[in-house]
């Protein structure tokens, strides 16, 4: 089922997302503006970018596949790499409210949504939790 590539690409990408999932929710959580929000936020937001990049590489194994390899998933990649630089030029020029819509739609799209995607059968969590 899966290529050679595939687990390759599939560790990185839990290892780039794993941890956006707690840093995303500390960000939330704590105050704002604040130079420990600046620092893991640069941090989240660099590996939010690499992992919408490594899963366009991912093959689609669940649901209808496009063109070979696209799944519905690749959409939250899409997301992923459309938010990062919105959000990050948002925050450049002071727009606040753009930045925080973009930083929250991220995390519930791209962590959130996407992260429960991943529990569907056939799909690598829900065989490495549910068997």
């Amino acid at each position: 089922m899966q290529n050679s590539i595939y687990v390759p690409l599939m560790y990185a990408h839990l290892a780039t997302i794993i941890p956006c999932i707690f840093i995303g929710a500390f960000i939330f959580l704590t105050k704002k503006g604040k130079p420990i929000h600046r620092s893991l936020g640069k941090v989240y937001m660099i590996l939010m970018l690499i992992t919408g990049i490594l899963t366009l590489f991912m093959p689609a194994y669940v649901g209808p596949r496009f063109l070979g390899h696209f799944g519905w998933i690749h959409l939250f990649s899409l997301l992923t790499i459309h938010s990062v630089p919105k959000a990050y030029f948002a925050i450049r020029k002071g727009d606040i409210k753009t930045h925080k819509g973009s930083m929250i739609g991220l995390y519930i799209g791209g962590i959130l949504i996407a992260g429960s995607f991943t529990f569907m059968p056939g799909r690598f969590m829900h065989q490495f939790f549910f068997g």
